[in-house]
């Protein structure tokens, strides 16, 4: 396994590796087109996640910030409608059976070391993700399982793989971050220095907390916009807004106050452009502990008012109010899921007196197997989950349940998920991020769910659904599955997201956030004239 170095580059180490590397180029035209005249800077204000780390192969984060920053670039894109489309990749074709999968790569991508990327290239890097899956979080086999053959010609210029299930859609599963492409053979710091092919390469790392200062990829295929681009971490929204506000930013992502959002929006000097999006807000519930008992989790679920939550004025507009974990635009039969536990608090208290869950001591605190119930809620400062986890505690304190907040950051919510540390645990997931839920979905499959959940009838679902290809059977059975997490009361639905770019008119042309959250800083974002 190729050890991994912590280093932390600037741009004479950057140069020098480069050289090293026996990789160059000769045509740089396009980048020396956009260097022409005043250097061009971008000041980006976004949220840090995994600690701002690049490590595609170690956690998830790493893979979503490595895109997101427009260091990495996949084999295939999502477009805003959620469909595959090549990338670095020029075509494939596939079998009847769906199990081999020949791709024909572009002949004109480089990395931005001046590397060519050959189909051996995205073979070695496909195989490092094996290599220390063991190590890691990334769960690279999710999208392309390690059994996988996969044969690289470099004179064909194609990657065949061949897999022993068939896969519904390989270029959705080979689209998502964790299978971006990197130059595995000179990259030394996998934590902040990732080697990619996207427009931006990073030139330093100023901190955890900080951020990064990138450059234009002198290698790219088209034409780079900025010269340079600072990447400043902030915390919060409030941050975010005063940053653009005042000139230190020119652009950020996800401003989650609505108040914000709306002065924005009538501010003729900034722009505000929101994304339809397939993200959905969801509070776990942890059936390894109190939340096991089914009554209890009912009258959770039905003593929340979700309507009048995502109504309110902390949060309205920004999410959709919903009863599934797969969002009401989502083509699944959304329509046609009924909900058993809808928002009836008499009905909560009735149904926990009915099975012996009272407060015996008058303390306001009901009790189970003698215990008063206080639930360890975690969550996190980010697209509003906190004010989300905020009003779940009031209403639950209305029907007599205790809760006690744990907010961290989005470090700590995803260990404590991981080690199944927690009672409730407020997060936001894409649903489709291979363009298909099959993933997701697998978050409730018993071998491979966070929560201690365990249904025969769901595990069929999902097995059956791996494995089919016809699309109206496929839809069928994850409308299925869909009811069934609901009838057995799983997850306080917080709605669905819908993510924002906001930007100075001043300093900025174009910014456009995507459906697909994987692509922040793209070729699309431009000065202002």
């Amino acid at each position: 396994m190729k050890p991994r170095k912590y280093l932390v580059f600037g741009m004479a180490a950057i140069s020098a590796l480069f050289l090293l590397s026996g990789c160059s180029r000769s045509d740089n035209s396009k980048t020396a087109e956009s260097h022409a005249g005043e250097e061009k800077v971008l000041n980006f204000g976004c949220q840090m996640y995994d600690d701002g780390s690049l490590n595609f192969s170690l956690t998830p984060n790493g893979a979503w910030n490595a895109m997101r920053y427009g260091i990495t670039e996949a084999l295939f894109r999502f477009d805003d409608e959620m469909n595959t489309e090549p990338w670095l990749a020029e075509s494939y074709t596939v079998n009847e059976e769906h199990t081999k999968w020949v791709i024909t790569l572009r002949d004109d991508i480089y990395f931005s070391d001046g590397c060519q990327v050959t189909p051996s290239k995205v073979k070695e890097c496909f195989e490092y993700l094996r290599e220390v899956s063991e190590e890691s979080s990334a769960n690279a086999e999710k999208y392309l399982e390690f059994e996988a053959e996969i044969t690289a010609d470099d004179q064909a210029n194609t990657l065949t793989i061949l897999t022993s299930q068939p896969y519904n859609d390989l270029p959705g599963q080979l689209a998502y971050p964790v299978m971006a492409v990197v130059d595995i053979e000179h990259t030394e710091d996998f934590m902040n220095g990732v080697i990619g092919t996207g427009p931006y390469m990073v030139s330093q790392f100023e901190g955890v907390g900080v951020g990064y200062e990138m450059a234009a990829n002198p290698n790219y295929y088209e034409e780079v916009p900025y010269e340079k681009v600072n990447i400043l971490f902030m915390g919060d929204a409030s941050a975010k807004t005063m940053a653009l506000q005042s000139g230190q930013v020119d652009l950020v992502e996800n401003i989650t106050n609505v108040s914000d959002i709306q002065d924005f929006q009538e501010n003729p000097d900034f722009t505000v452009d929101i994304a339809t999006g397939v993200r959905c807000g969801f509070s776990w519930m942890n059936l390894d502990g109190v939340l096991a008992n089914d009554t209890l989790r009912q009258a959770i679920l039905m003593a929340i008012d979700k309507d009048q939550i995502c109504a309110s004025k902390t949060i309205g507009g920004l999410y959709t109010a919903g009863i599934s974990v797969l969002p009401s635009n989502l083509d699944y039969g959304y329509e046609e899921l009924t909900d058993p536990y809808a928002y009836d608090p008499e009905g909560a208290r009735e149904l926990l007196d009915n099975a012996g869950i009272i407060d015996t001591d008058g303390d306001g605190i009901r009790e189970l197997e003698g215990q008063n119930i206080n639930l360890r809620y975690v969550s996190y400062e980010n697209r509003l989950l906190n004010d989300f986890s905020d009003a779940h505690t009031q209403y639950l304190a209305e029907i007599g349940i205790g809760v006690t907040a744990e907010y961290g950051s989005s470090d700590d919510q995803w260990s404590k998920l991981a080690a199944g540390d927690y009672d409730l645990n407020n997060n936001n997931w894409t649903t489709v991020g291979t363009g298909d839920p099959l993933e997701y979905l697998g978050n409730w499959y018993s071998e491979t769910t966070y929560c201690g959940y365990s249904n025969p009838e769901y595990d069929q679902l999902y097995e059956s659904l791996q494995n089919e290809l016809d699309p109206g059977r496929r839809k069928e059975l994850v409308k299925e599955m869909q009811q069934i997490i609901i009838d057995d009361a799983l997850v306080i639905v917080d709605g669905y997201y819908n993510s924002s770019m906001v930007y100075s008119n001043e300093r900025v042309g174009y910014a456009h956030i995507h459906t697909a959250d994987y692509y922040w800083l793209t070729t699309e974002i431009v000065p202002a004239e």
